[in-house]
Protein backbone atom coordinates (compact mmCIF):
# COMPACT_ATOMS: atom_id res chain seq x y z
CA UNK A 1 0.00 0.00 0.00
CA UNK A 2 1.04 3.56 -0.65
CA UNK A 3 0.21 6.33 1.86
CA UNK A 4 1.55 9.34 -0.06
CA UNK A 5 -1.59 11.49 0.08
CA UNK A 6 -2.25 10.78 3.75
CA UNK A 7 1.34 11.72 4.64
CA UNK A 8 1.06 14.98 2.69
CA UNK A 9 -2.23 15.84 4.37
CA UNK A 10 -0.79 15.09 7.79
CA UNK A 11 2.25 17.29 7.25
CA UNK A 12 -0.07 20.12 6.24
CA UNK A 13 -2.37 19.45 9.19
CA UNK A 14 0.47 19.59 11.73
CA UNK A 15 1.03 23.27 10.82
CA UNK A 16 -2.67 24.07 11.29
CA UNK A 17 -4.02 21.76 14.01
CA UNK A 18 -2.28 20.76 17.29
CA UNK A 19 -0.67 17.41 16.53
CA UNK A 20 -2.33 17.43 13.12
CA UNK A 21 -5.52 15.85 14.47
CA UNK A 22 -8.71 16.89 16.27
CA UNK A 23 -8.69 13.93 18.67
CA UNK A 24 -5.35 12.57 19.97
CA UNK A 25 -5.67 8.81 19.26
CA UNK A 26 -6.13 9.60 15.57
CA UNK A 27 -2.46 10.63 15.27
CA UNK A 28 -1.29 6.95 15.22
CA UNK A 29 1.72 7.95 17.35
CA UNK A 30 1.43 5.01 19.77
CA UNK A 31 1.64 2.54 16.88
CA UNK A 32 4.77 4.12 15.40
CA UNK A 33 3.26 5.46 12.17
CA UNK A 34 4.67 8.44 10.30
CA UNK A 35 1.11 9.64 9.73
CA UNK A 36 -2.48 8.48 10.18
CA UNK A 37 -4.61 7.49 7.24
CA UNK A 38 -7.04 10.16 6.05
CA UNK A 39 -10.40 8.63 5.19
CA UNK A 40 -12.23 9.60 2.02
CA UNK A 41 -15.37 7.47 2.18
CA UNK A 42 -17.07 4.48 3.80
CA UNK A 43 -19.56 1.86 2.69
CA UNK A 44 -20.81 -1.13 4.68
CA UNK A 45 -17.90 -2.46 6.75
CA UNK A 46 -15.25 -0.82 4.57
CA UNK A 47 -13.48 2.53 4.32
CA UNK A 48 -11.19 4.03 1.67
CA UNK A 49 -8.40 6.51 2.34
CA UNK A 50 -7.10 9.42 0.29
CA UNK A 51 -4.67 7.05 -1.47
CA UNK A 52 -7.61 4.81 -2.44
CA UNK A 53 -6.49 2.00 -0.13
CA UNK A 54 -9.43 -0.16 0.93
CA UNK A 55 -9.84 -1.47 4.50
CA UNK A 56 -12.17 -3.68 6.49
CA UNK A 57 -13.08 -1.36 9.36
CA UNK A 58 -13.16 -2.37 13.04
CA UNK A 59 -13.25 1.17 14.41
CA UNK A 60 -16.75 1.98 13.06
CA UNK A 61 -16.32 5.62 14.12
CA UNK A 62 -15.55 4.30 17.65
CA UNK A 63 -18.91 2.59 17.94
CA UNK A 64 -21.78 4.59 16.38
CA UNK A 65 -21.92 2.68 13.11
CA UNK A 66 -23.56 -0.49 14.33
CA UNK A 67 -25.39 -0.71 10.98
CA UNK A 68 -22.22 -0.01 9.01
CA UNK A 69 -21.10 2.98 6.98
CA UNK A 70 -23.67 4.79 4.84
CA UNK A 71 -26.58 2.53 5.72
CA UNK A 72 -29.33 3.19 3.11
CA UNK A 73 -32.11 3.71 5.66
CA UNK A 74 -30.09 6.30 7.57
CA UNK A 75 -28.79 8.15 4.53
CA UNK A 76 -32.25 8.30 2.99
CA UNK A 77 -33.65 10.05 6.07
CA UNK A 78 -30.67 12.40 6.38
CA UNK A 79 -31.03 13.55 2.77
CA UNK A 80 -34.66 14.49 3.39
CA UNK A 81 -33.69 16.68 6.34
CA UNK A 82 -30.71 18.38 4.68
CA UNK A 83 -32.94 19.51 1.81
CA UNK A 84 -34.96 21.57 4.31
CA UNK A 85 -32.05 23.01 6.29
CA UNK A 86 -29.35 21.98 8.72
CA UNK A 87 -29.95 23.88 11.97
CA UNK A 88 -32.41 26.44 13.32
CA UNK A 89 -31.65 27.10 16.98
CA UNK A 90 -35.33 26.35 17.60
CA UNK A 91 -37.20 23.12 18.42
CA UNK A 92 -38.05 20.60 15.70
CA UNK A 93 -40.30 17.56 15.55
CA UNK A 94 -37.29 15.30 15.03
CA UNK A 95 -35.74 15.85 18.46
CA UNK A 96 -39.10 15.04 20.07
CA UNK A 97 -39.34 11.84 18.01
CA UNK A 98 -35.83 10.78 19.07
CA UNK A 99 -36.50 11.60 22.73
CA UNK A 100 -39.72 9.56 22.66
CA UNK A 101 -37.89 6.57 21.22
CA UNK A 102 -35.08 6.79 23.80
CA UNK A 103 -37.58 7.00 26.67
CA UNK A 104 -39.47 4.04 25.26
CA UNK A 105 -36.38 1.84 24.99
CA UNK A 106 -33.98 2.73 27.83
CA UNK A 107 -35.20 1.33 31.20
CA UNK A 108 -33.90 4.15 33.44
CA UNK A 109 -34.97 7.13 31.35
CA UNK A 110 -38.28 8.91 31.96
CA UNK A 111 -37.07 12.23 30.56
CA UNK A 112 -34.05 12.99 28.40
CA UNK A 113 -32.08 16.07 27.34
CA UNK A 114 -30.19 15.96 24.04
CA UNK A 115 -26.66 17.36 23.80
CA UNK A 116 -24.00 17.57 21.11
CA UNK A 117 -21.45 15.11 22.52
CA UNK A 118 -20.91 12.40 25.10
CA UNK A 119 -18.56 14.69 27.01
CA UNK A 120 -21.30 17.29 27.35
CA UNK A 121 -23.76 14.61 28.46
CA UNK A 122 -21.57 13.24 31.27
CA UNK A 123 -20.52 16.71 32.41
CA UNK A 124 -24.17 17.75 32.66
CA UNK A 125 -25.22 14.52 34.41
CA UNK A 126 -22.59 15.06 37.12
CA UNK A 127 -23.68 18.69 37.58
CA UNK A 128 -27.28 17.52 37.88
CA UNK A 129 -26.32 14.86 40.45
CA UNK A 130 -24.59 17.47 42.57
CA UNK A 131 -27.63 19.72 42.46
CA UNK A 132 -30.02 16.91 43.33
CA UNK A 133 -28.00 15.53 46.26
CA UNK A 134 -26.55 18.86 47.42
CA UNK A 135 -23.15 17.14 47.64
CA UNK A 136 -19.92 18.10 45.88
CA UNK A 137 -17.75 15.01 45.60
CA UNK A 138 -18.03 12.37 42.89
CA UNK A 139 -16.58 8.88 42.53
CA UNK A 140 -15.28 7.39 39.29
CA UNK A 141 -13.14 4.38 38.42
CA UNK A 142 -9.54 4.34 37.23
CA UNK A 143 -9.28 3.89 33.47
CA UNK A 144 -12.93 4.72 32.79
CA UNK A 145 -13.22 7.58 30.33
CA UNK A 146 -16.25 9.84 30.57
CA UNK A 147 -15.25 12.60 28.18
CA UNK A 148 -12.88 15.52 28.67
CA UNK A 149 -14.62 17.76 31.19
CA UNK A 150 -12.33 18.67 34.10
CA UNK A 151 -13.99 16.61 36.83
CA UNK A 152 -13.95 13.44 34.74
CA UNK A 153 -10.40 13.59 33.39
CA UNK A 154 -8.92 12.38 36.68
CA UNK A 155 -7.37 8.89 36.32
CA UNK A 156 -8.98 8.66 32.91
CA UNK A 157 -8.60 6.23 30.03
CA UNK A 158 -8.81 6.31 26.23
CA UNK A 159 -6.45 8.77 24.54
CA UNK A 160 -4.70 9.67 27.78
CA UNK A 161 -3.56 6.08 28.31
CA UNK A 162 -2.58 5.86 24.65
CA UNK A 163 -0.27 8.84 25.14
CA UNK A 164 1.09 7.46 28.40
CA UNK A 165 -0.56 9.51 31.14
CA UNK A 166 -3.74 9.45 33.22
CA UNK A 167 -4.46 13.07 34.26
CA UNK A 168 -4.64 16.15 32.03
CA UNK A 169 -2.83 19.39 32.78
CA UNK A 170 -5.06 22.40 33.40
CA UNK A 171 -7.24 20.81 36.09
CA UNK A 172 -7.43 22.76 39.35
CA UNK A 173 -6.59 21.36 42.78
CA UNK A 174 -10.22 21.92 43.80
CA UNK A 175 -11.48 19.68 41.00
CA UNK A 176 -8.93 17.00 41.88
CA UNK A 177 -10.04 17.14 45.51
CA UNK A 178 -13.69 16.59 44.63
CA UNK A 179 -13.11 13.69 42.20
CA UNK A 180 -12.34 10.42 43.98
CA UNK A 181 -11.10 7.37 42.08
CA UNK A 182 -10.95 3.65 42.78
CA UNK A 183 -9.85 0.54 40.87
CA UNK A 184 -12.69 -0.81 38.74
CA UNK A 185 -14.41 -3.78 40.35
CA UNK A 186 -13.31 -3.18 43.95
CA UNK A 187 -16.69 -3.01 45.68
CA UNK A 188 -15.30 -3.11 49.22
CA UNK A 189 -13.41 0.14 48.66
CA UNK A 190 -16.57 1.66 47.16
CA UNK A 191 -18.55 0.76 50.27
CA UNK A 192 -15.92 2.33 52.51
CA UNK A 193 -15.86 5.62 50.58
CA UNK A 194 -19.65 5.90 50.45
CA UNK A 195 -20.01 5.34 54.21
CA UNK A 196 -19.77 9.09 54.93
CA UNK A 197 -22.70 9.85 52.64
CA UNK A 198 -20.94 12.88 51.13
CA UNK A 199 -20.62 11.60 47.55
CA UNK A 200 -23.06 13.07 45.00
CA UNK A 201 -22.73 10.30 42.45
CA UNK A 202 -20.85 7.26 41.29
CA UNK A 203 -20.29 7.36 37.54
CA UNK A 204 -19.27 4.17 35.79
CA UNK A 205 -18.96 2.62 32.36
CA UNK A 206 -21.00 -0.55 33.00
CA UNK A 207 -18.84 -2.06 30.28
CA UNK A 208 -15.48 -0.24 30.48
CA UNK A 209 -14.07 0.11 26.96
CA UNK A 210 -11.49 2.87 27.35
CA UNK A 211 -8.63 0.94 28.96
CA UNK A 212 -9.30 -1.76 26.46
CA UNK A 213 -12.50 -3.73 27.00
CA UNK A 214 -13.00 -4.99 30.55
CA UNK A 215 -15.51 -7.79 31.12
CA UNK A 216 -17.77 -6.64 33.96
CA UNK A 217 -18.98 -9.00 36.67
CA UNK A 218 -22.73 -8.52 37.12
CA UNK A 219 -22.32 -8.96 40.88
CA UNK A 220 -20.17 -5.82 41.03
CA UNK A 221 -22.85 -3.71 39.36
CA UNK A 222 -25.58 -5.22 41.54
CA UNK A 223 -23.67 -4.37 44.71
CA UNK A 224 -22.88 -0.93 43.33
CA UNK A 225 -26.60 -0.34 42.80
CA UNK A 226 -27.38 -1.56 46.32
CA UNK A 227 -24.79 0.60 48.11
CA UNK A 228 -25.65 3.75 46.16
CA UNK A 229 -29.32 3.36 47.06
CA UNK A 230 -28.44 2.78 50.69
CA UNK A 231 -26.29 5.93 50.87
CA UNK A 232 -28.63 8.04 48.68
CA UNK A 233 -25.85 8.45 46.14
CA UNK A 234 -26.91 8.75 42.51
CA UNK A 235 -25.68 6.00 40.21
CA UNK A 236 -24.81 7.18 36.70
CA UNK A 237 -24.32 4.65 33.93
CA UNK A 238 -22.16 6.09 31.17
CA UNK A 239 -23.65 4.21 28.23
CA UNK A 240 -22.16 6.37 25.51
CA UNK A 241 -20.52 3.21 24.14
CA UNK A 242 -22.71 0.40 25.51
CA UNK A 243 -26.06 2.10 24.89
CA UNK A 244 -27.94 0.39 22.03
CA UNK A 245 -24.81 -1.66 21.28
CA UNK A 246 -24.64 -4.28 24.01
CA UNK A 247 -28.41 -4.72 23.77
CA UNK A 248 -31.26 -2.57 22.52
CA UNK A 249 -31.67 -1.11 26.04
CA UNK A 250 -27.93 -1.03 26.64
CA UNK A 251 -25.97 -2.52 29.53
CA UNK A 252 -28.81 -1.77 31.95
CA UNK A 253 -31.11 -4.05 29.97
CA UNK A 254 -28.35 -6.62 29.51
CA UNK A 255 -27.60 -6.82 33.24
CA UNK A 256 -31.08 -5.96 34.50
CA UNK A 257 -29.82 -3.06 36.63
CA UNK A 258 -31.44 0.39 36.55
CA UNK A 259 -29.28 3.45 37.33
CA UNK A 260 -30.59 6.86 38.42
CA UNK A 261 -29.11 8.68 35.42
CA UNK A 262 -27.84 7.48 32.07
CA UNK A 263 -25.60 9.20 29.54
CA UNK A 264 -25.78 8.29 25.86
CA UNK A 265 -24.07 9.17 22.59
CA UNK A 266 -22.63 7.55 19.47
CA UNK A 267 -25.38 5.19 18.20
CA UNK A 268 -28.22 7.61 19.08
CA UNK A 269 -26.86 9.96 16.40
CA UNK A 270 -26.45 7.33 13.70
CA UNK A 271 -22.96 8.64 12.91
CA UNK A 272 -23.63 12.34 13.53
CA UNK A 273 -22.53 14.42 16.56
CA UNK A 274 -24.86 13.80 19.49
CA UNK A 275 -25.16 13.04 23.19
CA UNK A 276 -27.90 12.78 25.80
CA UNK A 277 -28.47 12.44 29.51
CA UNK A 278 -31.65 11.21 31.11
CA UNK A 279 -33.25 9.59 34.12
CA UNK A 280 -36.10 9.86 36.59
CA UNK A 281 -38.52 12.78 36.14
CA UNK A 282 -37.88 14.12 39.64
CA UNK A 283 -34.18 14.46 38.86
CA UNK A 284 -34.47 15.67 35.26
CA UNK A 285 -36.98 18.37 36.20
CA UNK A 286 -34.13 20.20 37.93
CA UNK A 287 -32.74 21.03 34.47
CA UNK A 288 -33.45 24.51 33.05
CA UNK A 289 -35.87 25.91 32.07
CA UNK A 290 -37.92 23.87 34.56
CA UNK A 291 -35.24 23.99 37.27
CA UNK A 292 -32.01 25.87 37.88
CA UNK A 293 -29.39 23.39 36.66
CA UNK A 294 -28.30 25.11 33.49
CA UNK A 295 -27.68 23.27 30.26
CA UNK A 296 -27.83 24.73 26.75
CA UNK A 297 -26.47 24.10 23.27
CA UNK A 298 -26.97 25.77 19.91
CA UNK A 299 -26.81 22.41 18.12
CA UNK A 300 -28.45 20.28 20.85
CA UNK A 301 -31.19 18.24 19.20
CA UNK A 302 -29.81 19.06 15.77
CA UNK A 303 -32.39 17.87 13.20
CA UNK A 304 -29.89 15.94 11.08
CA UNK A 305 -28.41 14.05 14.04
CA UNK A 306 -31.87 13.50 15.51
CA UNK A 307 -33.26 12.04 12.30
CA UNK A 308 -30.18 9.86 11.72
CA UNK A 309 -30.43 8.59 15.28
CA UNK A 310 -34.16 7.97 14.99
CA UNK A 311 -33.64 5.96 11.79
CA UNK A 312 -30.87 3.90 13.42
CA UNK A 313 -32.75 3.17 16.64
CA UNK A 314 -35.94 2.33 14.75
CA UNK A 315 -34.05 -0.14 12.60
CA UNK A 316 -32.49 -1.75 15.69
CA UNK A 317 -35.86 -1.93 17.45
CA UNK A 318 -37.45 -3.64 14.45
CA UNK A 319 -34.51 -6.03 13.93
CA UNK A 320 -33.49 -7.17 17.42
CA UNK A 321 -31.90 -10.33 16.02
CA UNK A 322 -28.97 -8.08 15.03
CA UNK A 323 -27.60 -8.37 18.56
CA UNK A 324 -27.42 -12.16 18.52
CA UNK A 325 -25.85 -12.09 15.07
CA UNK A 326 -23.21 -9.57 16.18
CA UNK A 327 -22.41 -11.61 19.28
CA UNK A 328 -21.95 -14.77 17.20
CA UNK A 329 -19.63 -12.96 14.78
CA UNK A 330 -17.57 -11.64 17.67
CA UNK A 331 -17.33 -15.07 19.33
CA UNK A 332 -16.21 -16.56 16.00
CA UNK A 333 -13.40 -14.02 15.71
CA UNK A 334 -12.32 -14.35 19.33
CA UNK A 335 -12.24 -18.16 19.27
CA UNK A 336 -10.04 -18.20 16.18
CA UNK A 337 -7.81 -15.36 17.40
CA UNK A 338 -7.03 -17.41 20.51
CA UNK A 339 -6.25 -20.47 18.34
CA UNK A 340 -3.86 -18.43 16.18
CA UNK A 341 -2.15 -16.94 19.22
CA UNK A 342 -1.36 -20.42 20.55
CA UNK A 343 -0.11 -21.51 17.13
CA UNK A 344 2.51 -18.73 17.08
CA UNK A 345 3.16 -18.62 20.86
CA UNK A 346 1.89 -15.06 21.22
CA UNK A 347 0.75 -14.09 24.70
CA UNK A 348 -2.70 -12.51 24.55
CA UNK A 349 -5.85 -12.05 26.60
CA UNK A 350 -8.97 -11.41 24.55
CA UNK A 351 -11.85 -9.71 26.38
CA UNK A 352 -15.17 -9.58 24.58
CA UNK A 353 -18.86 -8.92 25.11
CA UNK A 354 -21.58 -8.46 22.52
CA UNK A 355 -20.02 -6.81 19.45
CA UNK A 356 -16.90 -5.46 21.20
CA UNK A 357 -13.52 -7.05 21.86
CA UNK A 358 -9.95 -6.11 22.75
CA UNK A 359 -6.80 -8.14 22.15
CA UNK A 360 -4.49 -7.42 25.07
CA UNK A 361 -0.92 -8.52 24.43
CA UNK A 362 -0.71 -9.79 27.97
CA UNK A 363 -0.16 -13.26 29.43
CA UNK A 364 -2.68 -12.76 32.27
CA UNK A 365 -6.38 -11.98 32.58
CA UNK A 366 -7.09 -8.26 32.26
CA UNK A 367 -9.69 -7.09 34.77
CA UNK A 368 -8.73 -3.47 35.56
CA UNK A 369 -6.43 -0.59 34.65
CA UNK A 370 -3.41 -2.05 36.44
CA UNK A 371 -3.71 -5.27 34.42
CA UNK A 372 -4.25 -3.38 31.18
CA UNK A 373 -1.11 -1.28 31.63
CA UNK A 374 1.00 -4.47 31.74
CA UNK A 375 0.20 -5.17 28.07
CA UNK A 376 3.02 -5.31 25.53
CA UNK A 377 2.40 -2.21 23.42
CA UNK A 378 5.29 -3.06 21.09
CA UNK A 379 3.54 -6.28 20.11
CA UNK A 380 0.30 -4.34 19.69
CA UNK A 381 2.09 -1.96 17.32
CA UNK A 382 3.25 -4.89 15.16
CA UNK A 383 -0.31 -6.21 15.17
CA UNK A 384 -1.78 -2.83 14.18
CA UNK A 385 0.69 -2.14 11.37
CA UNK A 386 0.45 -5.63 9.89
CA UNK A 387 -3.33 -5.30 9.84
CA UNK A 388 -3.29 -1.81 8.32
CA UNK A 389 -0.78 -2.65 5.60
CA UNK A 390 -2.89 -5.65 4.60
CA UNK A 391 -6.23 -3.88 4.38
CA UNK A 392 -7.73 -4.11 7.88
CA UNK A 393 -8.00 -1.07 10.15
CA UNK A 394 -8.25 -1.67 13.91
CA UNK A 395 -8.10 0.87 16.76
CA UNK A 396 -4.66 2.58 16.80
CA UNK A 397 -4.26 1.98 20.54
CA UNK A 398 -3.89 -1.00 22.85
CA UNK A 399 -6.37 0.72 25.16
CA UNK A 400 -9.42 0.81 22.91
CA UNK A 401 -12.04 -1.70 21.75
CA UNK A 402 -12.68 -3.21 18.32
CA UNK A 403 -16.27 -2.75 17.08
CA UNK A 404 -18.22 -4.97 14.71
CA UNK A 405 -21.16 -3.84 12.61
CA UNK A 406 -24.11 -5.53 10.97
CA UNK A 407 -22.28 -5.01 7.68
CA UNK A 408 -19.40 -7.37 8.56
CA UNK A 409 -20.00 -10.62 6.69
CA UNK A 410 -18.40 -14.05 7.09
CA UNK A 411 -15.96 -13.39 4.25
CA UNK A 412 -14.81 -10.24 6.03
CA UNK A 413 -14.23 -12.12 9.27
CA UNK A 414 -12.25 -14.85 7.48
CA UNK A 415 -10.15 -12.26 5.64
CA UNK A 416 -9.49 -10.54 8.95
CA UNK A 417 -8.31 -13.80 10.52
CA UNK A 418 -5.93 -14.36 7.59
CA UNK A 419 -4.28 -11.02 8.34
CA UNK A 420 -4.27 -11.63 12.10
CA UNK A 421 -2.34 -14.84 11.41
CA UNK A 422 0.26 -12.76 9.52
CA UNK A 423 0.44 -10.33 12.44
CA UNK A 424 0.91 -13.08 15.02
CA UNK A 425 3.53 -14.74 12.85
CA UNK A 426 5.43 -11.44 12.69
CA UNK A 427 5.19 -11.04 16.47
CA UNK A 428 6.36 -14.63 17.02
CA UNK A 429 9.35 -14.11 14.73
CA UNK A 430 10.25 -10.87 16.49
CA UNK A 431 10.15 -12.62 19.82
CA UNK A 432 12.21 -15.53 18.49
CA UNK A 433 9.44 -18.10 18.83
Amino acid sequence: MKFTNSVKLYKKAVDLIPGGVNSPVRAFKSVNREAPIFVKKGEGCRIWDEDDNEYIDYICSWGPLILGHNHPKVIEEVKKIIENGSSYGLPTKYEVDLAELIVDIVPSIEKVRLTTSGTEATMSAVRLARAYTQRNKILKFEGCYHGHSDALLVKSGSGLLTDGYQDSNGITDGVLKDTLTLPFGDIEKVKKILENKDIACVIVEPIPANMGLIETHKEFLLELREITKKTETLLIFDEVISGFRLALGGAQEFFGITPDLTTLGKIIGGGYPVGAFGGKKEIMDLVAPVGRVYHAGTLSGNPIASKAGFATLTYLKENKSIYKDLEEKTKYLVKNIEILAKKYSVNICVNSIGSLFTIFFNDKKVENLEDSLKSNTENFSIYFNTMLENGVVVPPSQFEAHFLSMAHKQKDLDKTLEIIEKAFKNIGEKNGK
